[in-house]
């Protein structure tokens, strides 16, 4: 390489100034070999110069050099060679030379100060020239300004290498023409580039990287930083081509002159194409199998992706695509992975690049610190309108910025307008321009799913129109809430663009939002059909009044929200084609009955004084979503019938609420219903229940509100259930078995319903337990192990079959592992919340360390064996008097049996095999004892069946051990697999210890298995 030919003047590319006795063996050679391998054309003055040569010929080849390089030595002072250099290098870097030093064994204070050794040389070579006492002064301010520049300084250094790699480097650096000019001041922009230059190096493939944002977010200076800092990595086979969007605009041929560009850069040859088709063919051809690097800025349609890229997977693996676009489908289309989205600056940078354009420091001036952070406000974070408005601002007075920025609430900026424009008029037909407009005038923060019903009613296909206005960075979503944002400056332009047409004459706009307008125009009653829509909120004490003859002319009118706004006369004024009202604070007691709400989609009364929302029930055919909140005199809600695609009934905060109507299990297509803090409600109607479109239903602060109905659990829809704060005291079992509930706040309960229902069913089977809401669900499991569906794929806690009982109580409960050690884990959980303490090991509670006082007996009968109980009686009653059970057996003339029998509170055994044709039952027989202060007390065991092979636990809680029914013993013998290792555990509470526990297996008499009656300890 040798740039030196890049300008006439020039024609070496280094100079390199140094005392040969200091440095030649050591650095010099190694610096000019390296320099020279580089392609560096590199002057060395006692190489290129014979003994005898005159200085003269040395300064004028350091004239014709780009860059002169100082190396600074201990004895540099003692050349007045190198000095008088050295002077002839500052003047020539007064006319724009690049000088560099390199201090090399001395420290940059010594060579500015002149100080010990150094400067002693200095004084004592002047003074050998006594014909020159000028000298010295001359040397001096040359020694001071070149150690006042950035340069290098050898002792930061590990080794010569990496000191004479990092100035080849950056000698590169300063030669390469290719460098692209940058902003002035790159406020934040390292972070983006970092980020995308980390991702890149990390690719070991065809590396494509997107950036996408709105107008003035930076896309173009962060691509160009980008490549500054790789550019060099890729042997001259670079392109950056720039603003695509503007040359295809203005040349029919752009595109085909934009692969010629393509062509030139990667060949170094003036290729010339006379068609797209051909273009592609020869770019595919170039750059096939080859490392290259593009750059491809303002993307704005396919055509141009598929004419400068028909197939990026032709390059060779290390090459870099960097494409910059408002657009983020056309990323997706080129299978773009990696897309860097252009964020707004925070308020300590906006505030530094504006500082920077206005006042030309980092920081404002104190004066104006607070119109300056207004300013910054105003701008957003987006750095083309903090660049364009420090630049305009910068030199005026405080009364001037004063004015401009009253002039911006109004009246934008022409220049940031004209970019952000760009995205709006590459819009493709009028639908996108409407629900932009719409968006920017009355939807700012609302749900998106409302706005698409809207206007989707308008004729605008806001589905897949929102859709795009996203990808192109116009309108973004949040995604905590759905809801609909713009950039301020960018709402400002759209705002802008209704009112461009007739500026002073709104009632010649199709929207209205400024006060002063919209008061003028209904004041005047000069409203025209071009008007779809209009916004008004007092910002008076008093509220305005109107005629609803101003509405008269506006028969177009589509969107209205009004606050603080009372109307008088006829409403059969109001249009009919009205899709959306929003009328805060209205005055009536019930809607007009002329009030045509035919086409409504959405009806907002928030804050009203109705008491009964209409008088007459009128069809309203297409309204989806009745908000009524905070209207404190509501008595009760509407009659439902006419309401037959009503969506989302929401009356938050109506205090005087008590009655909903029991047409509301009319509502077939109802998805939201939220009565929350409504203090006067009492209990649901029952209709309500039936509801199986309902997600989210929500009852928080309804204090009267003392039950849920078990039918709840026929909202087969129901993903949230939000009732903290209600007189509600027991959840109901169906909520618990619920298929579809995500979220649930209920009981104390609050929470995922993977986190809250395992504490729900924890606090049924303990009784006496708190709530345990905080407790982890079931020990903490993952949440991948934890789920409320029953899915082979994906084990956890399962819900089989619950069986109710009068009080309507989950009886029994299944619980799902995926490993023994889990199983055992889950075990061990349930043991610790029943006893309120640790378990040593699974099977061994503290209550087995209790003294004995006396010995009882307990039998429990799972299944069809009266007569073994009856049996088992009489010969309890013979054991118990010796206080001893080791003879403690069924007699043989009874049904077949098999006995295990073992210390403590749990028996394990294998099913023998048939058991699931011929068992007829089990039979339990617990020997325990108890303490002084449960002598009195009646023992209310839990029984808990482990399925070792199955990895399941089956728990029976206490109150229906005692009366196990034909379906409880069904599901216990769905479980019991022949072969299967199953332990049976009796878990009984504090001041209780199982001595021994006995499991009888009862079978029939059949000639397919004959039982001998055993016993295995």
């Amino acid at each position: 390489m040798s740039s030196s030919s890049d300008h006439p003047s020039y024609i070496h590319d280094v100079f390199l100034n140094f005392r040969g006795e200091d440095t030649r063996d050591r650095l010099i050679s190694h610096l000019y070999a390296a320099l020279s391998n580089a392609g560096i054309n590199t002057f060395l003055d006692d190489m290129n110069l014979k003994m005898g040569d005159e200085l003269p010929e040395i300064l004028d080849a350091i004239e014709l050099s780009r860059i002169s390089v100082i190396v600074f030595s201990k004895g540099y002072t003692q050349s007045s060679w190198c000095l008088s250099e050295l002077v002839k290098i500052m003047e020539c870097h007064i006319d724009g030379q690049v000088v560099v030093p390199l201090f090399y064994d001395v420290d940059p204070t010594v060579v500015r100060h002149q100080t010990g050794d150094f400067g002693k040389a200095l004084i004592a070579n002047a003074n050998k020239q006594y014909l020159r006492k000028d000298l010295l002064s001359n040397w001096r301010n040359a020694l001071i300004k070149a150690a006042n520049l950035s340069g290098w300084d050898a002792n930061k250094f590990r080794n010569e290498s990496e000191l004479v790699k990092q100035i080849v480097e950056d000698v590169l650096a300063k030669l390469d023409n290719t460098f692209l000019s940058i902003t002035e001041f790159p406020v934040g922009l390292e972070s983006h580039v970092q980020k995308v230059t980390d991702f890149i190096d990390q690719s070991n493939k065809v590396c494509m990287v997107g950036i996408w944002g709105m107008g003035g977010s930076g896309k173009t200076t962060t691509a160009k930083a980008i490549y500054n800092r790789i550019h060099r990595n890729f042997e001259g086979r670079t392109s950056f081509i720039r603003n695509i969007r503007e040359i295809c605009e203005i040349d029919s041929r752009g595109i085909i002159h934009i692969q010629q560009q393509l062509l030139s850069d990667v060949l170094k040859t003036n290729e010339k194409i006379h068609s797209i088709e051909l273009g592609k063919t020869k770019i595919e051809k170039t750059l096939r199998g080859k490392k290259a690097f593009i750059v491809l800025d303002d993307v704005t349609k396919s055509e141009q992706l598929e004419a400068l890229c028909p197939n990026p997977k032709l390059f060779r693996s290390g090459s870099v695509m960097i494409i910059t676009t408002r657009d983020a489908r056309l990323l997706n289309s080129l299978g773009v992975k990696h897309v860097f989205t252009m964020t707004e600056m925070d308020e300590n940078q906006s505030l530094e690049l504006f500082s920077w354009h206005a006042f030309r420091q980092p920081s404002p001036r104190e004066d104006f610190s607070d119109l300056s952070r207004n300013v910054v406000a105003y701008c957003g974070g987006l750095p083309l309108a903090l660049e364009v408005l420090g630049s305009y601002l910068t030199g005026r007075t405080e009364q001037e910025w004063r004015s401009a920025l009253l002039k911006l609430e109004k009246i934008p900026n022409d220049q940031v307008q004209q970019k952000l424009r760009i995205s709006y008029d590459g819009l493709e037909d009028y639908t996108l321009k409407d629900i932009f407009l719409d968006i920017c005038c009355f939807f700012i923060g609302k749900n998106r799913a409302d706005v698409t019903e809207i206007l989707n009613d308008c004729g605008f296909y806001a589905d897949i129109g929102i859709a795009v206005l996203i990808e192109r960075s116009l309108v973004k979503v949040e995604k905590k809430n759905n809801k609909l944002q713009i950039h301020d400056l960018l709402r400002d332009m759209g705002r802008a663009i209704v009112g461009e047409s007739s500026p002073k004459e709104p009632e010649k706009h199709s929207r209205l939002w400024f006060p002063d307008d919209v008061v003028e125009v209904l004041t005047k009653y000069t409203g025209t059909e071009t008007i779809e829509g209009l916004i008004l909120k007092s910002q008076r004490i008093d509220k305005f009044c109107f005629s609803t003859n101003s509405f008269k002319k506006m028969k177009k009118l589509r969107l209205l929200q009004l606050d603080c706004v009372d109307l008088t006369g006829d409403f059969g004024y109001l249009s009919k084609q009205l899709r959306w009202v929003n009328w805060q604070r209205s005055t009536f007691n019930y809607i007009p009955n002329d009030f045509d709400l035919g086409n409504l989609i959405v009806f907002e009364l928030k804050y009203s004084n109705v008491e009964q929302v209409w008088k007459e029930n009128k069809l309203l055919q297409k309204l989806k979503i009745l908000n009524l909140s905070h209207s404190k005199h509501l008595k009760s809600t509407p009659d439902f019938s006419k309401l037959p695609n009503l969506e989302k009934l929401i009356m938050k905060d109506c205090q005087s609420l008590s009655e909903v109507h029991s047409s509301i299990g009319d509502l077939k297509n109802i998805l939201l219903i939220n009565l929350k803090d409504c203090t006067s409600l009492g209990n649901l109607p029952t209709e309500i229940y039936q509801l199986a479109s309902v997600k989210i239903l929500i009852l928080s602060g309804c204090s009267n509100i003392d039950k849920l109905e078990e039918d709840i659990g026929k909202m087969k829809s129901l993903t949230t259930i939000a009732a903290k704060n209600t007189g509600v005291k027991q959840v109901p079992v169906s909520i618990v078995r619920s298929k579809s509930i995500r979220y649930i706040s209920l009981c104390g309960y609050e929470g995922l319903s993977r986190d809250v229902f395992p504490s729900i069913i924890r606090s049924w089977m303990s009784p006496t337990m708190n709530s345990l809401a905080h407790i982890p669900p079931f020990g903490g499991m993952s949440t991948s192990l934890v789920s409320l569906n029953v899915d082979s794929r994906n084990l956890g806690l399962v819900y089989q079959s619950p069986l109710l009982g009068s009080g309507s109580k989950l009886r029994s409960i299944s619980i799902q592992c995926d490993s023994e050690s889990q199983l055992k884990q889950e075990f061990k959980r349930f043991l610790d919340d029943l006893y309120g303490a640790g378990l040593n090991e699974v099977g061994t509670s503290h209550a087995s360390q209790i003294s004995v006082l006396s010995l009882r007996s307990l039998l429990i009968r799972i299944g069809s064996c009266d007569i073994v109980i009856d049996n088992l009686g009489k010969s309890l009653s013979q054991g118990m008097a010796t206080n001893s059970s080791d003879s403690f057996l069924l007699g043989d003339n009874y049904c077949s049996w098999l006995a295990y029998k073992c210390e403590g509170p749990s028996v394990l055994f294998q099913v023998p095999e048939d058991s699931d044709r011929c068992m007829k039952g089990i039979t339990l027989c617990v020997f325990y004892s108890s303490t002084h202060e449960n002598l009195a007390n009646e023992c209310l065991p839990s029984v808990l069946i482990i399925n070792y092979t199955k990895f399941t636990i089956q728990i029976y809680k206490r109150d229906i051990v005692m009366s196990f029914n034909d379906e409880d013993w069904q599901s216990v013998l769905s479980n019991l697999g022949a072969g299967d290792n199953v332990e049976i555990f009796i878990a009984i509470g504090h001041g209780f210890a199982v001595k021994e526990t006995t499991v009888y297996l009862i079978y029939e008499q059949s000639n397919d298995m004959e039982v001998q009656p055993s016993v295995v300890k």
